[in-house]
């Protein structure tokens, strides 16, 4: 089964930890990089590549073996003033890129090192920013600042046209089931249909929507099931056969702060057919502020994911 994944960093990372695990799927993972801020945005700035973090993160999660080698691509550096948060494996593609003279070589090199269970692509070559109209009117440029500004965005594009690579149409192409999400909606899983020819190659394939878990403040606030629905189906320019949506309940505390920070539990109020429910949560503590935070667990929403596929195709994907 080949499965084609859209998205960014966190959420898409997550699904592939899990979905390695299945020996009949091959993956291709399709990885925005409109990302401007953090370590990705300096290597972005300083050397003027694509940015890699995201990137970086897939590669790492498709590792057979996530040991010292994805440890050493994951570091981030804890100390001095010029290396303070910057990531490692940033710095390792950006040598690539500048020994190979192409980034999307350098991220061969990294997938060949680390031998991942599949592949991962950048969804264009070229140095693109997002665009962003904002329900006040005004317009902002740039994926930190419309994730700083914390508002609702009426609209998002691209400040100029941009071509796909060229491998992302091909893997599309020969796909069995495209799966979107999950990720910051307007921020990780738009971006790659603004991409010339994306939607248009994706009309015919079957598209499965991984709903995220919670809404993010300003940007999806108040935003259902069927709201994400609707706003990816709006730049797709075509219909989405089944949205994977958790059924889990999730500790009322938990829940409780994170509504306090503008934050609310992604639920499906209607009735619908293309609506999929399965258990995906897992709690995690958080290492820094010790805080229990909600997140998708891999194997679970893997499982989702094929269970899903397999309602779709009536092909038998589990191991």
């Amino acid at each position: 089964m080949k499965i084609v994944a859209f998205g960014g960093g966190t959420g898409l990372s997550t699904l592939l930890r899990g979905l390695k695990k299945f020996e009949k799927v091959e993956i291709t993972a399709v990885v925005t990089v409109m990302d401007d801020g953090g370590s990705s945005g300096i290597m972005r700035e300083e050397f003027g590549i694509l940015p890699p973090g995201d990137i970086r993160n897939n590669i790492v999660a498709l590792a057979q073996d996530e040991s010292l080698m994805a440890q050493i691509m994951a570091y981030r550096f804890q100390e001095g003033t010029r290396f303070k948060d910057q990531s490692l494996g940033n710095l390792i593609i950006a040598a690539l890129t500048k020994i190979n003279g192409s980034f999307p070589a350098a991220i061969e090199n990294i997938s060949s090192i680390l031998a991942i269970k599949g592949k991962v692509l950048p969804v264009t070559e070229e140095s693109v920013q997002l665009v962003a109209h904002m329900s006040d009117g005004s317009v902002i440029t740039g994926e930190s600042n419309i994730t700083k500004r914390n508002g609702k965005i009426n609209e998002i594009g691209l400040n100029k046209p941009a071509k796909p690579f060229p491998k992302v149409i091909e893997e599309i192409s020969k796909s069995d089931v495209v799966i979107i999400g999950p990720g910051s909606l307007f921020t990780s899983i738009i971006p790659n249909l603004l991409v010339d020819s994306i939607p248009e190659i994706l009309k015919e394939k079957p598209k499965i929507l991984i709903a995220n878990l919670m809404t993010q403040p300003g940007e999806t606030t108040g935003m259902d099931a069927e709201d994400h629905l609707k706003i990816v189906e709006k730049y797709l320019k075509s219909e989405v056969d089944k949205v994977i949506v958790n059924s889990q309940s999730i500790p009322k505390d938990v829940l409780e702060r994170y509504e306090k920070e503008g934050s609310k539990q992604v639920l499906c109020k209607i009735e619908n057919p293309k609506f999929v429910r399965f258990p995906m949560v897992k709690i995690v503590t958080d290492k820094i502020d010790g805080q229990r935070k909600i997140r998708h667990d891999p194997d679970k929403l893997a499982k989702a994911v094929i269970k899903t596929i397999e309602l779709i195709t009536g092909d038998k994907v589990g191991i």
